[in-house]
């Protein structure tokens, strides 16, 4: 199958990503690896669909460095970016790494929460088979409507779509049934496993994967470790993670996210799907940061 118009609405973010090398000195400095680099869950995710398919990002950002990083990152990963130029600074999380490679994460969100509907809709004008809706859309009150709407005129135009979940706890703060109802003109879902849980009040993954299924057609349910579990096709499937030195996790779903997608628009099958995911985040993993150099993983192991 040829490659897919695809459009990915998400948050523009610059991420800080931040590893100490020593215990913490609350009032003095601590040594710690620095990386300033082009975050956003959805660019993650465009970047790997970009390998193989034509991508549009879209999103709302600041007349700010932070802005013209991010644009400039996802120009050398194939990714046009459609900015919506706002007076608000661009999005910001600084992520800060345990040694076990898990992070905690300080969120501004900035002229993300500004994204308009009219802006959206120009963008949607043009032609194009698939659109993605990064979570972080739909979990913000300002912007959930955009998603919604978005989301019902790709369905109009005959295009699929695809939704994750991004963060459990403002995905309970808005509480799953909200979250629910604005994606219900998605046809692929995905989420980790904790996500899941929470959105379906479970406590087994192939539980949620059994209520999930009942709303979207496709469901992918990322566990880290333990690797990936999914219905598709009418059928279960599952594929173990690779076993290799975890550095940093941010942007490991995302990545395992991309790969999938990009497979299925593909026409290829879930199983290599799944194959190709577990493949994508392992190669995250093994650096610090969501798009790491290809030394990092030696330097920090």
């Amino acid at each position: 199958m040829s490659a897919r118009r695809v459009v990915v609405i998400g948050d523009v973010m610059l991420d800080v990503i931040v590893a100490p090398t020593a215990p913490l000195e609350p009032t003095s400095d601590t040594p710690a690896v620095v990386r300033l680099v082009r975050g956003g869950s959805g660019a993650n995710l465009a970047s790997a669909l970009a390998r193989r398919h034509d991508v549009t990002f879209v999103g709302a950002a600041g007349e700010d460095v932070a802005a013209e990083v991010f644009s400039g990152a996802l120009a050398s990963a194939g990714v046009a970016a459609s900015l919506e130029r706002v007076d608000e600074t661009t999005g910001t999380v600084v992520a800060l790494i345990a040694p076990d490679g898990q992070r905690a994460m300080l969120t501004d969100r900035g002229a993300n929460s500004q994204l308009s509907l009219e802006f959206v809709r120009d963008v949607l004008s043009s032609p194009f088979e698939h659109l993605h809706v990064s979570g972080y859309v739909i979990l913000d009150a300002q912007t959930r409507s955009v998603a919604r709407a978005a989301l019902s005129l790709a369905r109009e135009k005959g295009c699929s779509t695809s939704v994750d979940v991004c963060s459990v706890a403002p995905l309970r703060a808005i509480t799953p049934d909200v979250f629910l109802d604005a994606t219900a003109e998605a046809e692929m879902f995905f989420a980790n496993e904790e996500e899941a849980l929470a959105i379906t009040g479970t406590n087994d993954v192939d539980d949620a994967l059994h209520l999930l299924k009942e709303r979207f057609d496709e469901v992918v349910v990322t566990r880290g470790a333990r690797g990936v579990r999914a219905w598709a096709d009418g059928s279960l499937w599952s594929e173990d993670a690779l076993r290799v030195p975890v550095v940093d996790t941010t942007g490991a779903g995302d990545a395992a996210t991309g790969a999938y997608l990009s497979a299925r628009l593909e026409g290829v099958g879930p199983a290599a799907s799944l194959r190709a995911a577990m493949a994508s985040s392992a190669l995250v993993v093994q650096g610090l940061g969501s798009i790491p150099s290809p030394t990092e993983a030696t330097k920090r192991t």
